[in-house]
């Protein structure tokens, strides 16, 4: 029976711009007819894969997402005294087993076309037929099975997944999904009017006066509702079994959900916040997200108290209509001054 774990987060963001488009702006979308103010799934997964909290608490656990493995035993086998053309041929073979290579003509001929996430185990053993290669073995063109693992212990790999087109085989199903975090009412992106001055421009010189540079940034602000399904039992699979590590991944991903900001603009905004309340379930039932809750924008001066509001009476509704979502639940509210990040940890991981 499938064991999962839910999660329901509001997060309140002041004038900020977390997440742009390809024009600058904070990307939106469009939800119950009214504009809204949106953080991309993927924005948020790679500000907690590579986050201070994923860093502690799955230190050694770690995958990287990269092009450049072959590259780096390129760098391992010249280092060795390989000369350059027979390392450069055993490097576009053991990096080809992680996408497709680059063509030899290529700036970067060691590169892989797409970013691979690779595993602790994976880069180790690939540096091991380097060494190998360097004691004169034949390591031209190693098998997949050479180097790629069907699980191990990466918990960013087993959490959110991979995909390897050539050999799919080894690609890994995310055991952890993540909704598109979107504000609970109505929310537009604005217009920041900016200017820098020069501070050697001459204060007598009306010739040369006004700001040495105009621009314009954009921003926007508002209640963040974000939804997180955890296959808990296909986690503890694509990590072979290794129970303390799931834990460990379940432990992160709440405390990042939580704490961890998008590192978009923070510079100029400095807006980083932490989720003011948080619902947790577990149980075998069909998952179900509470988006639903905000077709009707939160309004009124109180949008914190109104989202709680919307999220709580949808999710009983919902209850009383299907039955229990969940067997079990508990809530981490600042607001209401109940919960504490601690027992939230502990009952996602229980």
């Amino acid at each position: 029976m499938t064991d999962f774990l839910q999660l329901h987060l509001l997060t309140a963001y002041g004038p900020s711009n977390l997440n742009r488009d390809d024009t600058g702006r904070p990307k939106s979308v469009v939800f119950g007819g009214v504009p809204r103010l949106r953080v991309s799934s993927q924005s948020l997964k790679r500000a907690w894969r590579t986050s201070d909290v994923f860093a502690t608490r799955l230190e050694g656990h770690l995958a990287a997402r990269t092009q450049r493995l072959g590259k780096d035993v390129l760098d391992r086998l010249l280092e060795g005294g390989m000369d350059e053309d027979e390392a450069l041929e055993v490097a576009r073979g053991i990096g080809r087993v992680f996408g497709k290579i680059k063509a030899e003509n290529d700036e970067a001929p060691t590169f892989t076309e797409q970013l691979a996430f690779v595993s602790p185990e994976e880069r180790a053993r690939a540096f091991a037929l380097a060494d190998q290669a360097l004691d004169g073995e034949s390591v031209e063109a190693p098998a997949a099975e050479e180097l790629l693992g069907k699980v191990d212990t990466a918990a960013d790999i087993a959490m959110f997944g991979r995909m390897l087109a050539d050999n799919p085989k080894f690609s890994r199903e995310a055991a952890v999904q993540v909704a598109h975090a979107i504000t609970t009412h109505r929310a537009i992106a604005e217009d920041d009017y900016y200017t820098a001055v020069d501070d050697l421009k001459a204060r007598d010189a009306p010739d040369d006066a006004g700001a040495g540079f105009v621009g314009v940034q954009e921003f926007g602000a508002g209640v963040f509702y974000l939804y997180i399904c955890v296959d808990r039992g296909l986690l503890l699979g694509n990590l072979g079994d290794a129970r303390s590590v799931r834990d460990a991944s379940l432990a992160a991903l709440v405390e990042a959900a939580a704490t961890v900001s998008p590192g978009g603009k923070q510079a100029s905004f400095a807006s980083r916040a932490r989720a003011f309340h948080v619902r947790a379930e577990r149980g075998s039932a069909q998952p179900r997200s509470l988006a639903a809750a905000f077709l009707a924008p939160v309004t009124g001066s109180s949008q914190g108290t109104g989202s709680i509001e919307a999220l709580e009476d949808f999710q009983g509704r919902l209850d009383a209509a299907y039955g229990p979502c969940a067997d079990a639940s508990y809530t981490m509210s600042v607001e209401r001054g109940e919960g504490t990040l601690e027992k939230l940890i502990a009952f996602a991981v229980s």
